[in-house]
């Protein structure tokens, strides 16, 4: 009998669901809380999907983790709480193409790609709905420019360090874009005051 569950890396508590998946077959709660916080403290922070595989009758079971969602690893490699939800206006990070490698090789083994190049696109698509930009660029270029073959070097040498020089720069260029996000929020939210009040106005 398998129980899928989606649990806090290392710090899985007691709650309501896990009652209710665990409880009818009369498994020893604390013991898959320990048994699992065990097998994913590596991924301290994260959202992680568990497969408990469950013997009902010796009450034995085993704890199967998978990686966690391309989107957890992004947000924890670039310190984000959540991704964009207007990608097209707002902008929430800039990674550099070693950030990306370097989720990618996390993922690599739960992503049905034949390659890391191949992989490495499928974690850049995740960026475009993320809001997130690599190497100063929209997703969308990037993507391209991996088919050109602008980063061969960088995938075959696996790199995952980004130099304090191009972080210092991304860091720059990323900072004028939040700046230009913030002037255009506060025009759109002043407009949208004065639309409204001149509709009071009228009524």
């Amino acid at each position: 009998m398998q129980i899928k569950l989606l649990v806090e890396g290392g710090s899985m508590k007691p709650g309501p669901t896990l009652s209710q998946k665990l409880g009818p077959i009369g498994i020893n709660l604390n013991q898959v809380i320990q048994k699992v916080n065990e097998a994913t403290k590596s991924f301290n922070g994260l959202k992680v999907p568990v497969e408990l595989d469950v013997n009902p009758s010796t009450k034995d079971f085993e704890v199967k983790v998978f990686s966690p969602p391309v989107s957890e690893l992004l947000k924890k490699e670039l310190g984000l709480e959540k991704g964009s939800g207007v990608q097209k206006k707002m902008q929430v990070a800039n990674a550099s193409i070693e950030q990306i490698i370097s989720v990618t090789k996390k993922k690599f083994n739960n992503l049905l790609s034949k390659d890391l190049k191949s992989a490495l696109k499928t974690v850049v698509g995740t960026c475009g709905s993320l809001g997130i930009l690599i190497e100063n660029k929209f997703a969308s270029e990037i993507e391209q420019e991996i088919d050109e073959g602008k980063y061969d070097k960088e995938i075959q040498e696996e790199e995952t360090e980004t130099s304090p020089e191009k972080r210092k720069m991304l860091d720059e260029y990323f900072l004028e874009i939040k700046n230009k996000q913030l002037k255009q929020e506060k025009a759109e939210a002043e407009e949208k005051k004065e639309t409204s009040e001149q509709s009071e106005e009228k009524k």
